[in-house]
């Protein structure tokens, strides 16, 4: 059998052959050489002991030392309204009065059987009297005087019983008029001159705020509950209690209230629900600024001695961790990842990953590997609470 060869192809490989050989020879009298990689200049930190301010914030909403729901304790129709809603009222000051013609009257009836019940004590009193001699004559029997000594005792118990009802229909003559119990600022007034008010009607008249102080209730967690304890000195809750610095309040638009407050009070028990216990600050309110229901939050200060702060620059975030460079053995550095248990103004309060005496770069971290050699330069300033 005879072999066919292609002159094309006979032609194509010596050609192809060639070329390659012009393009590797070309390629090689191109390549460059590589220096040595620049090890980066990068600033430094040795980490000490310091002692930090930590601020935390918890959620609030104030409430006046005493709020009071002001009802009507008589049915009858609202006669004279006698303030103002916002209106700022003293103790005893009358606010509403009712239409009182119906319960005057029965005021009136009142006091009319109560003479007629005295009046008749005294008739039994005299025929009680008058036996006595009778007796003593054996003009009557003794039952007779006995009898009549019942009927005294009882028309006595009457006129009582009368007095009493009396004293009831005056005191509900008084309800007629609705005094303020306590000092304080009037809320919202939801009736107007005529309505109907009945005694035990769901919506109250108004209600009085005395705001002189303003109660701030917030929670805190249990862990944060333990740590409270431990950092403050005191046998007792109310002990620690006093050791508590002065707390801040900050309120909605992000201002903080002119006065400090003090934390007074402690929950009983934990919420079962959330796990948290309950915390009351007092904040002193006498220009009246603050009234209830406003919101914001109560800021509690903790000091905390002999820890270590690194700055929040010196540190990169990944998937919630947080990590830092630290410098070792021929200056290379390792990333390490560190707990966070708070923060001191610009600096993170590390709990685990860095000890007293590491060396931390504290800028240029962003393209550092780990492993990579740096050249420390000059020691940077110490971070926010470092300072002694």
């Amino acid at each position: 059998m005879m072999t066919r060869v292609s002159k094309t192809s006979s032609f194509r490989i010596p050609f192809l052959v060639v070329l390659s050989a012009a393009v590797l020879a070309t390629g090689c009298g191109k390549k460059e050489e590589k220096g040595p990689q620049q090890t980066p200049e990068l600033p430094v930190l040795t980490l000490q002991p310091a002692t930090a301010a930590v601020a935390t914030d918890y959620s609030t909403m104030l409430e006046g030392r005493v709020n009071v729901e002001i009802r009507p304790q008589v049915d009858g129709t609202l006669q004279k309204i006698l303030v103002d809603e916002g209106a700022s009222v003293k103790a005893g000051q009358p606010l509403f009065r009712i239409d009182d013609r119906t319960l005057r009257e029965q005021y009136n009836t009142a006091v009319a059987a109560q003479h007629a019940a005295e009046a008749g004590s005294s008739v039994a009193k005299l025929d009680a009297e008058k036996l006595v001699p009778l007796v003593k004559n054996n003009v009557v029997s003794e039952v007779q005087l006995r009898t009549a000594r019942a009927n005294y005792a009882a028309a006595k118990a009457g006129a009582e019983q009368a007095r009493a009802a009396a004293r009831a229909a005056g005191i509900r003559l008084g309800y007629a008029e609705i005094r303020a119990p306590v000092g304080g600022y009037i809320g919202r007034i939801p009736f107007r001159l005529g309505s109907l008010v009945m005694e035990n009607q769901s919506e109250a008249l108004t209600t009085l705020s005395d705001v002189s102080e303003m109660y701030a209730y917030f929670s805190i967690s249990e862990t944060e509950f333990s740590r409270f304890k431990q950092l403050y000195a005191g046998e007792s809750i109310e002990e620690k209690l006093r050791n508590v610095p002065p707390v801040s309040l900050v309120l909605s638009d992000g201002t903080v209230y002119a006065e400090q407050g003090k934390v007074e009070a402690v929950s009983g028990q934990f919420d079962r629900e959330t796990g948290s216990i309950s915390m009351r600050a007092v904040f002193p309110n006498a220009k009246g600024l603050l009234r209830t229901g406003n919101t914001g939050k109560v800021r509690m200060e903790a000091i905390y001695s002999g820890v270590i702060l690194v700055p929040q620059e010196a540190t990169v975030e990944l998937q919630d961790k947080v990590f830092v460079f630290v410098v070792g053995k021929g200056n290379a550095v390792t990333k390490q990842v560190i707990t966070v248990l708070g923060k001191s103004g610009n600096s993170y309060i590390a709990g685990s990953g860095v000890r007293t005496g590491d060396i931390i770069a504290t800028a240029g971290i962003e393209k550092l590997q780990d492993g990579q050699v740096i050249r420390p330069a000059a020691a940077a300033p110490a971070a926010e609470g470092q300072k002694k």
